[in-house]
């Protein structure tokens, strides 16, 4: 009977954190083989922050052939060809199923997940039926269902979500510490999660909401960090205008203000 450790996740984009907990996982015996169930995509996602479903599994397919047991860490789309929306139970029961016969199955997830785990379709059955595997995350202690799971107190703690991925991507900055390189060239193909395509969602949600500060602010550094001087400043004196007070918009200003002060000195005119 091989012993099959299911990974549920959307992987958008797949880190080395990922990685790093499926090789632990393998690493000291608690499995066979690790699967990576890629979920398909969340309705309920800002359709741009979440990479297409199959653009997904190819990076998590490029990171597990680059990991350190190609042969026992690999991805699943089982979850893009059964109804939708996808219950984790569901899934669990296809496989047992379909494929019970051969293969015993359980599953992996972070302390985040198992705080809301009774939250979830049919949570007793899966703790009744199925080994759960739980690994702490940085500041969040595990402290619900501790009899009825087992937590895995040695495994490397994420220092990085994929959303800190996205964000760093986004705003251009390197990402080699928490991509596979395989991963990131294969981003930088695609044209995934580009400053270009956060500057537009954030001007049309800009466009939707004028006044609202957080917004200006977001784009004004985005523009910043791209040396666009009179488009940050332009962000920053509106969000002023809608928050007098808000510390970072002012702060900002006078950065700005010094940059062009110092940068253009015969031109610039305070």
């Amino acid at each position: 009977m091989k012993r099959v450790m299911l990974y549920f996740g959307s992987f958008n984009p797949i880190h080395r954190g990922h990685i790093a907990l499926a090789e632990y996982a393998v690493g000291q015996g608690l499995c066979d083989e690790l699967v990576l169930v890629v979920s398909p995509q969340n309705p309920l996602k800002e359709a741009d922050a979440q990479a297409p479903e199959l653009d997904r599994f190819e990076m998590a397919e490029i990171a597990c052939a680059h990991s350190k047991y190609p042969e026992r860490i690999k991805p699943s789309v089982v979850e893009f060809l059964l109804p939708r929306p996808s219950y984790t139970v569901d899934t669990l029961r296809y496989l047992s199923e379909n494929h019970g016969s051969g293969m015993s199955f359980s599953i992996l997830m972070g302390g985040d997940l198992i705080g809301q785990l009774d939250r979830w379709k049919e949570y007793e059955t899966i703790l009744d039926h199925y080994p759960v595997y739980v690994y702490p995350r940085r500041g969040e202690p595990v402290e619900r269902f501790r009899d009825r799971i087992t937590l895995l107190e040695g495994a490397p703690l994420q220092d990085f979500s994929s959303t800190d991925v996205r964000e760093a991507l986004e705003r251009g900055e390197e990402v080699e510490r928490m991509l596979q390189p395989e991963v990131a060239d294969y981003i930088r193909r695609k044209g995934l999660w580009t400053p270009e395509g956060r500057m537009r969602r954030l001007s049309e949600r800009i466009e939707a909401e004028p006044d609202n500060a957080a917004l200006r602010i977001e784009r004004g550094k985005l523009h910043y960090g791209r040396a666009a001087w009179g488009d940050a400043l332009n962000d920053f004196n509106r969000a002023l205008e809608i928050d007098a007070g808000n510390c970072e918009a002012r702060q900002y200003v006078e950065m700005v203000q010094e940059i062009l002060a110092f940068r253009y000195k015969d031109i610039y005119n305070p």
